[in-house]
Formats: C-alpha cells, structure tokens, sequence
C-alpha cells in the first residue's frame, strides 16, 4: 500500500489564514468513507485518541475486523504490517485513530480524505501529556492529563473571523480530565491547537503544540 503525505488544514503561523479561508471557502469538500481489514501478527489494535503511538488507548480492534475510515492524517511512525508509514485512519465507530500500517485495502494508494472537520481530537508534540478533544454534539472541549510533566494540558481555540485565542485548562494532575462548554454557534467553526503551558490568567507561552485541528458546532 502506498502512503501519501498529508497534513491538517494549518500548522503554526497560519491560523488566521486557515480559519479566514474555512470562512469565506465553506467546507472542505466531502468524500466517500472507505473500507478496510485490521491485519496484525494476531493480537487486538490499539484505538488511539489521536494519530501517534504515544497516545492513550481508547480501546482495541480485533484483528480481522472490519472497519470504515472517514480520513487519513500524517502522525508518527509506526511499522507494521504493511510496512513503516506516518498515515493514520480514524474511524468513527470505534472512536479513534488506528495505524495504517496494519490496514487492508484494496488500493495502493491512499483512500479516504485529509481529516481535519468533524474528527477532532489531538494530543501535543514530542510526547507530553496534553490530549484534546472537540466534541461537536454539543460544543464541549475534552482536556486530558495524561501524565506528570510539570505542565498544565491547555486547548487553545479561535472562532470564526479569526476571534481568539481562548484557552480551556486542565490544571489537575495526571490522570484528569476537564469537560467544559464552550460557546460556538450552531454550524460554526472552531479551529484549535492541544498545548502545554504554566497555568496562568494571561496569555501563556503554549509549548509543544499540536498542529492546527478544524472542527464545528453540529
């Protein structure tokens, strides 16, 4: 299978560009989902909250199983079954993102679009310990912990017209989770990085950001 490479709508330095273009350009443009098989050695997948192999296990997929992918995205590296690639395929029903370095297809090239709007969830560079997550149901950031690095995990998001950046923290610890509201208008837009950061009511020095993510309020 060959691996193509892929990005998130924005990275560090064009997120008034990215989030005037989601403005004035609409949605990006929607693909059909594709079909794959989990291939490992025989023991079950790790499901991961996001595209790297540092992120927390959401929960396992058999191998042989069958799965819908919604997107790709570049992530780590991993190697598997199909060889060492940075390409991640998140699917829906199972809440995350698995390798897909252990997926089957029948192309050899990569089958589903860049993910970016309606699967957001991230964690922030060189392995720390700040995971997010958009949850547009009803507009609410998710904001992990997931170990002591002596950072706060912080969101930090801007609306539509570029207004921001906000900040949602999670200032509790190792093993915590924050869930707050945040206000987006229904079918708007939300484009956010996962940080770490000294807590603080200013604006932070964020370290280790994630690349840009787009989401919206359903």
């Amino acid at each position: 299978m060959k691996r193509s490479n892929l990005r998130r709508i924005a990275g560090a330095g064009t997120i008034l560009a990215a989030v005037g273009a989601l403005v004035t350009g609409g949605a990006l443009e929607a693909s059909a989902a594709a079909s794959g098989t989990v291939k490992t050695a025989g023991d079950p997948l790790n499901v991961r909250r996001a595209p790297t192999a540092s992120a927390t296990a959401v929960k396992t997929v058999a191998n042989g199983a069958a799965v819908t992918i919604d997107c790709q995205v570049n992530g780590s590296s991993v190697t598997g079954t199909y060889g060492t690639s940075t390409l991640w395929d998140y699917v829906p029903a199972l809440g995350g993102y698995i390798s897909d370095t252990y997926v089957f297809t029948n192309s050899d090239t990569r089958v589903a679009p860049d993910c970016g709007v309606g699967s957001g969830s991230g964690q922030c560079a060189d392995a720390c310990a700040g995971e997010g997550q958009y949850r547009s149901s009803d507009s609410h950031f998710l904001v992990y912990d997931t170990n002591a690095d002596g950072y706060s995990a912080v969101v930090a998001y801007w609306l539509k017209g570029g207004a921001g950046p906000f900040y949602v923290w999670n200032s509790g610890g190792e093993g915590t989770k924050v869930d707050k509201a945040v206000t987006v208008p229904h079918g708007g837009w939300v484009f956010y990085k996962v940080c770490v950061a000294n807590y603080t009511t200013a604006k932070p020095d964020l370290k280790s950001c994630s690349d840009g993510i787009t989401d919206f309020a359903a």
